[in-house]
């Protein structure tokens, strides 16, 4: 009986062993698949432009420089670019939560009488639009192209974002705004007091979908501000890039990097559009690496307590 239970302890023990290899490796494969791209794209952005022409960059650069990153920010273009992205982030941001919140607290109220009906207009918005063309049109009606608020004011409330704050708050006792409404608050100071601290994680979920969603738009940019150069975001300038190394022949594209490097100071030579683009790219994402350590937990938290409803 001992033997027997050693032998299938001996089993058991290498049957596990096998899985867990099995699961490492389709993990460490997974990982590697995943990170590649944005690690060879970092190599690429410190890697000699010239040199990154020929190919073959993988994983480190081969000819070290920083020449892509100081023509980028010697750039006046590229400088302005990133203010007009960070504002509009930060703005946008704040604003967009706020107003959502608010809408989603006044039509979670069981006692607002218009509380269906305009749930059931806001649901249906987020499935139906009129369109791009009538959309450009109450742009222009609003005159808010080539104008900075283009930016701000259609973005203030996000259907997505207030479907999951009302749900949130849906969850909450009512015996807060209940014992809030007896001691004499107004609606406004409960907002602010009662239900704004307890929805932290669902607020902290979508700063991070509003921050990300303005920080990589460009679209917008291209739509209703492509008109003055002030406005363009940084999104829309790795866009352009991207859009003339596609659509130019190679000469246009070494024409065109040639003068952005002559803007900056830099040597022709050293800067080419493959360089440039993954310099971009780098300068577009590393914020956003930065800021999403520090909202994780909320997010996960918000998206399984604000996504179901009991």
């Amino acid at each position: 009986m001992k033997n027997k239970y050693s032998s299938a302890k001996i089993k058991t023990g290498l049957s596990d062993i096998i899985l867990d290899a099995i699961i490492f490796i389709t993990l460490a494969f997974v990982v590697v698949v995943t990170v590649y791209p944005f690690w060879n794209t970092v190599a690429v952005s410190f890697n000699d432009g010239l040199d990154s022409i020929k190919g073959g960059v993988t994983f480190w650069p081969r000819k070290f420089t920083w020449q892509n990153y100081k023509a980028l920010f010697i750039t006046d273009y590229i400088f302005k670019a990133g203010i007009i992205s960070v504002t509009r982030t930060i703005i946008q941001t704040a604003l967009s939560v706020f107003c959502t919140c608010m809408l989603a607290y006044a039509l979670s109220r069981k006692e607002f009488v218009l509380k269906k009906p305009l749930t059931t207009i806001i649901v249906i918005s987020m499935y139906v639009s009129a369109g791009l063309i009538p959309g450009y049109l109450l742009i222009k009606q609003l005159h808010l192209l080539n104008n900075y608020l283009v930016y701000i004011i259609p973005n203030l409330v996000d259907v997505f974002n207030f479907i999951l704050v009302r749900t949130y708050i849906n969850g909450l006792p009512d015996s807060f705004v209940e014992s809030a409404r007896i001691d004499g608050a107004n609606e406004f100071k409960i907002f602010l007091s009662i239900i704004m601290p307890l929805i932290i994680p669902s607020v902290a979920m979508i700063c991070l979908f509003v921050a990300v969603g303005a920080w990589n738009s460009w679209f917008d940019t291209y739509l209703y501000a492509s008109g003055k150069k002030d406005l363009h975001s940084l999104q829309y300038v790795l866009m352009s890039f991207l859009q003339a190394s596609q659509s130019q022949s190679k000469s246009a594209a070494d024409a065109g990097a040639a003068a952005l490097a002559a803007a900056s100071g830099a040597a022709a030579a050293q800067v080419t559009p493959i360089a440039i683009r993954a310099s971009i790219t780098m300068v577009a994402t590393v914020p956003i690496l930065i800021v999403y350590p520090f909202v994780q937990k909320y997010f996960v938290v918000g998206m399984t307590i604000g996504g179901v409803k009991e």
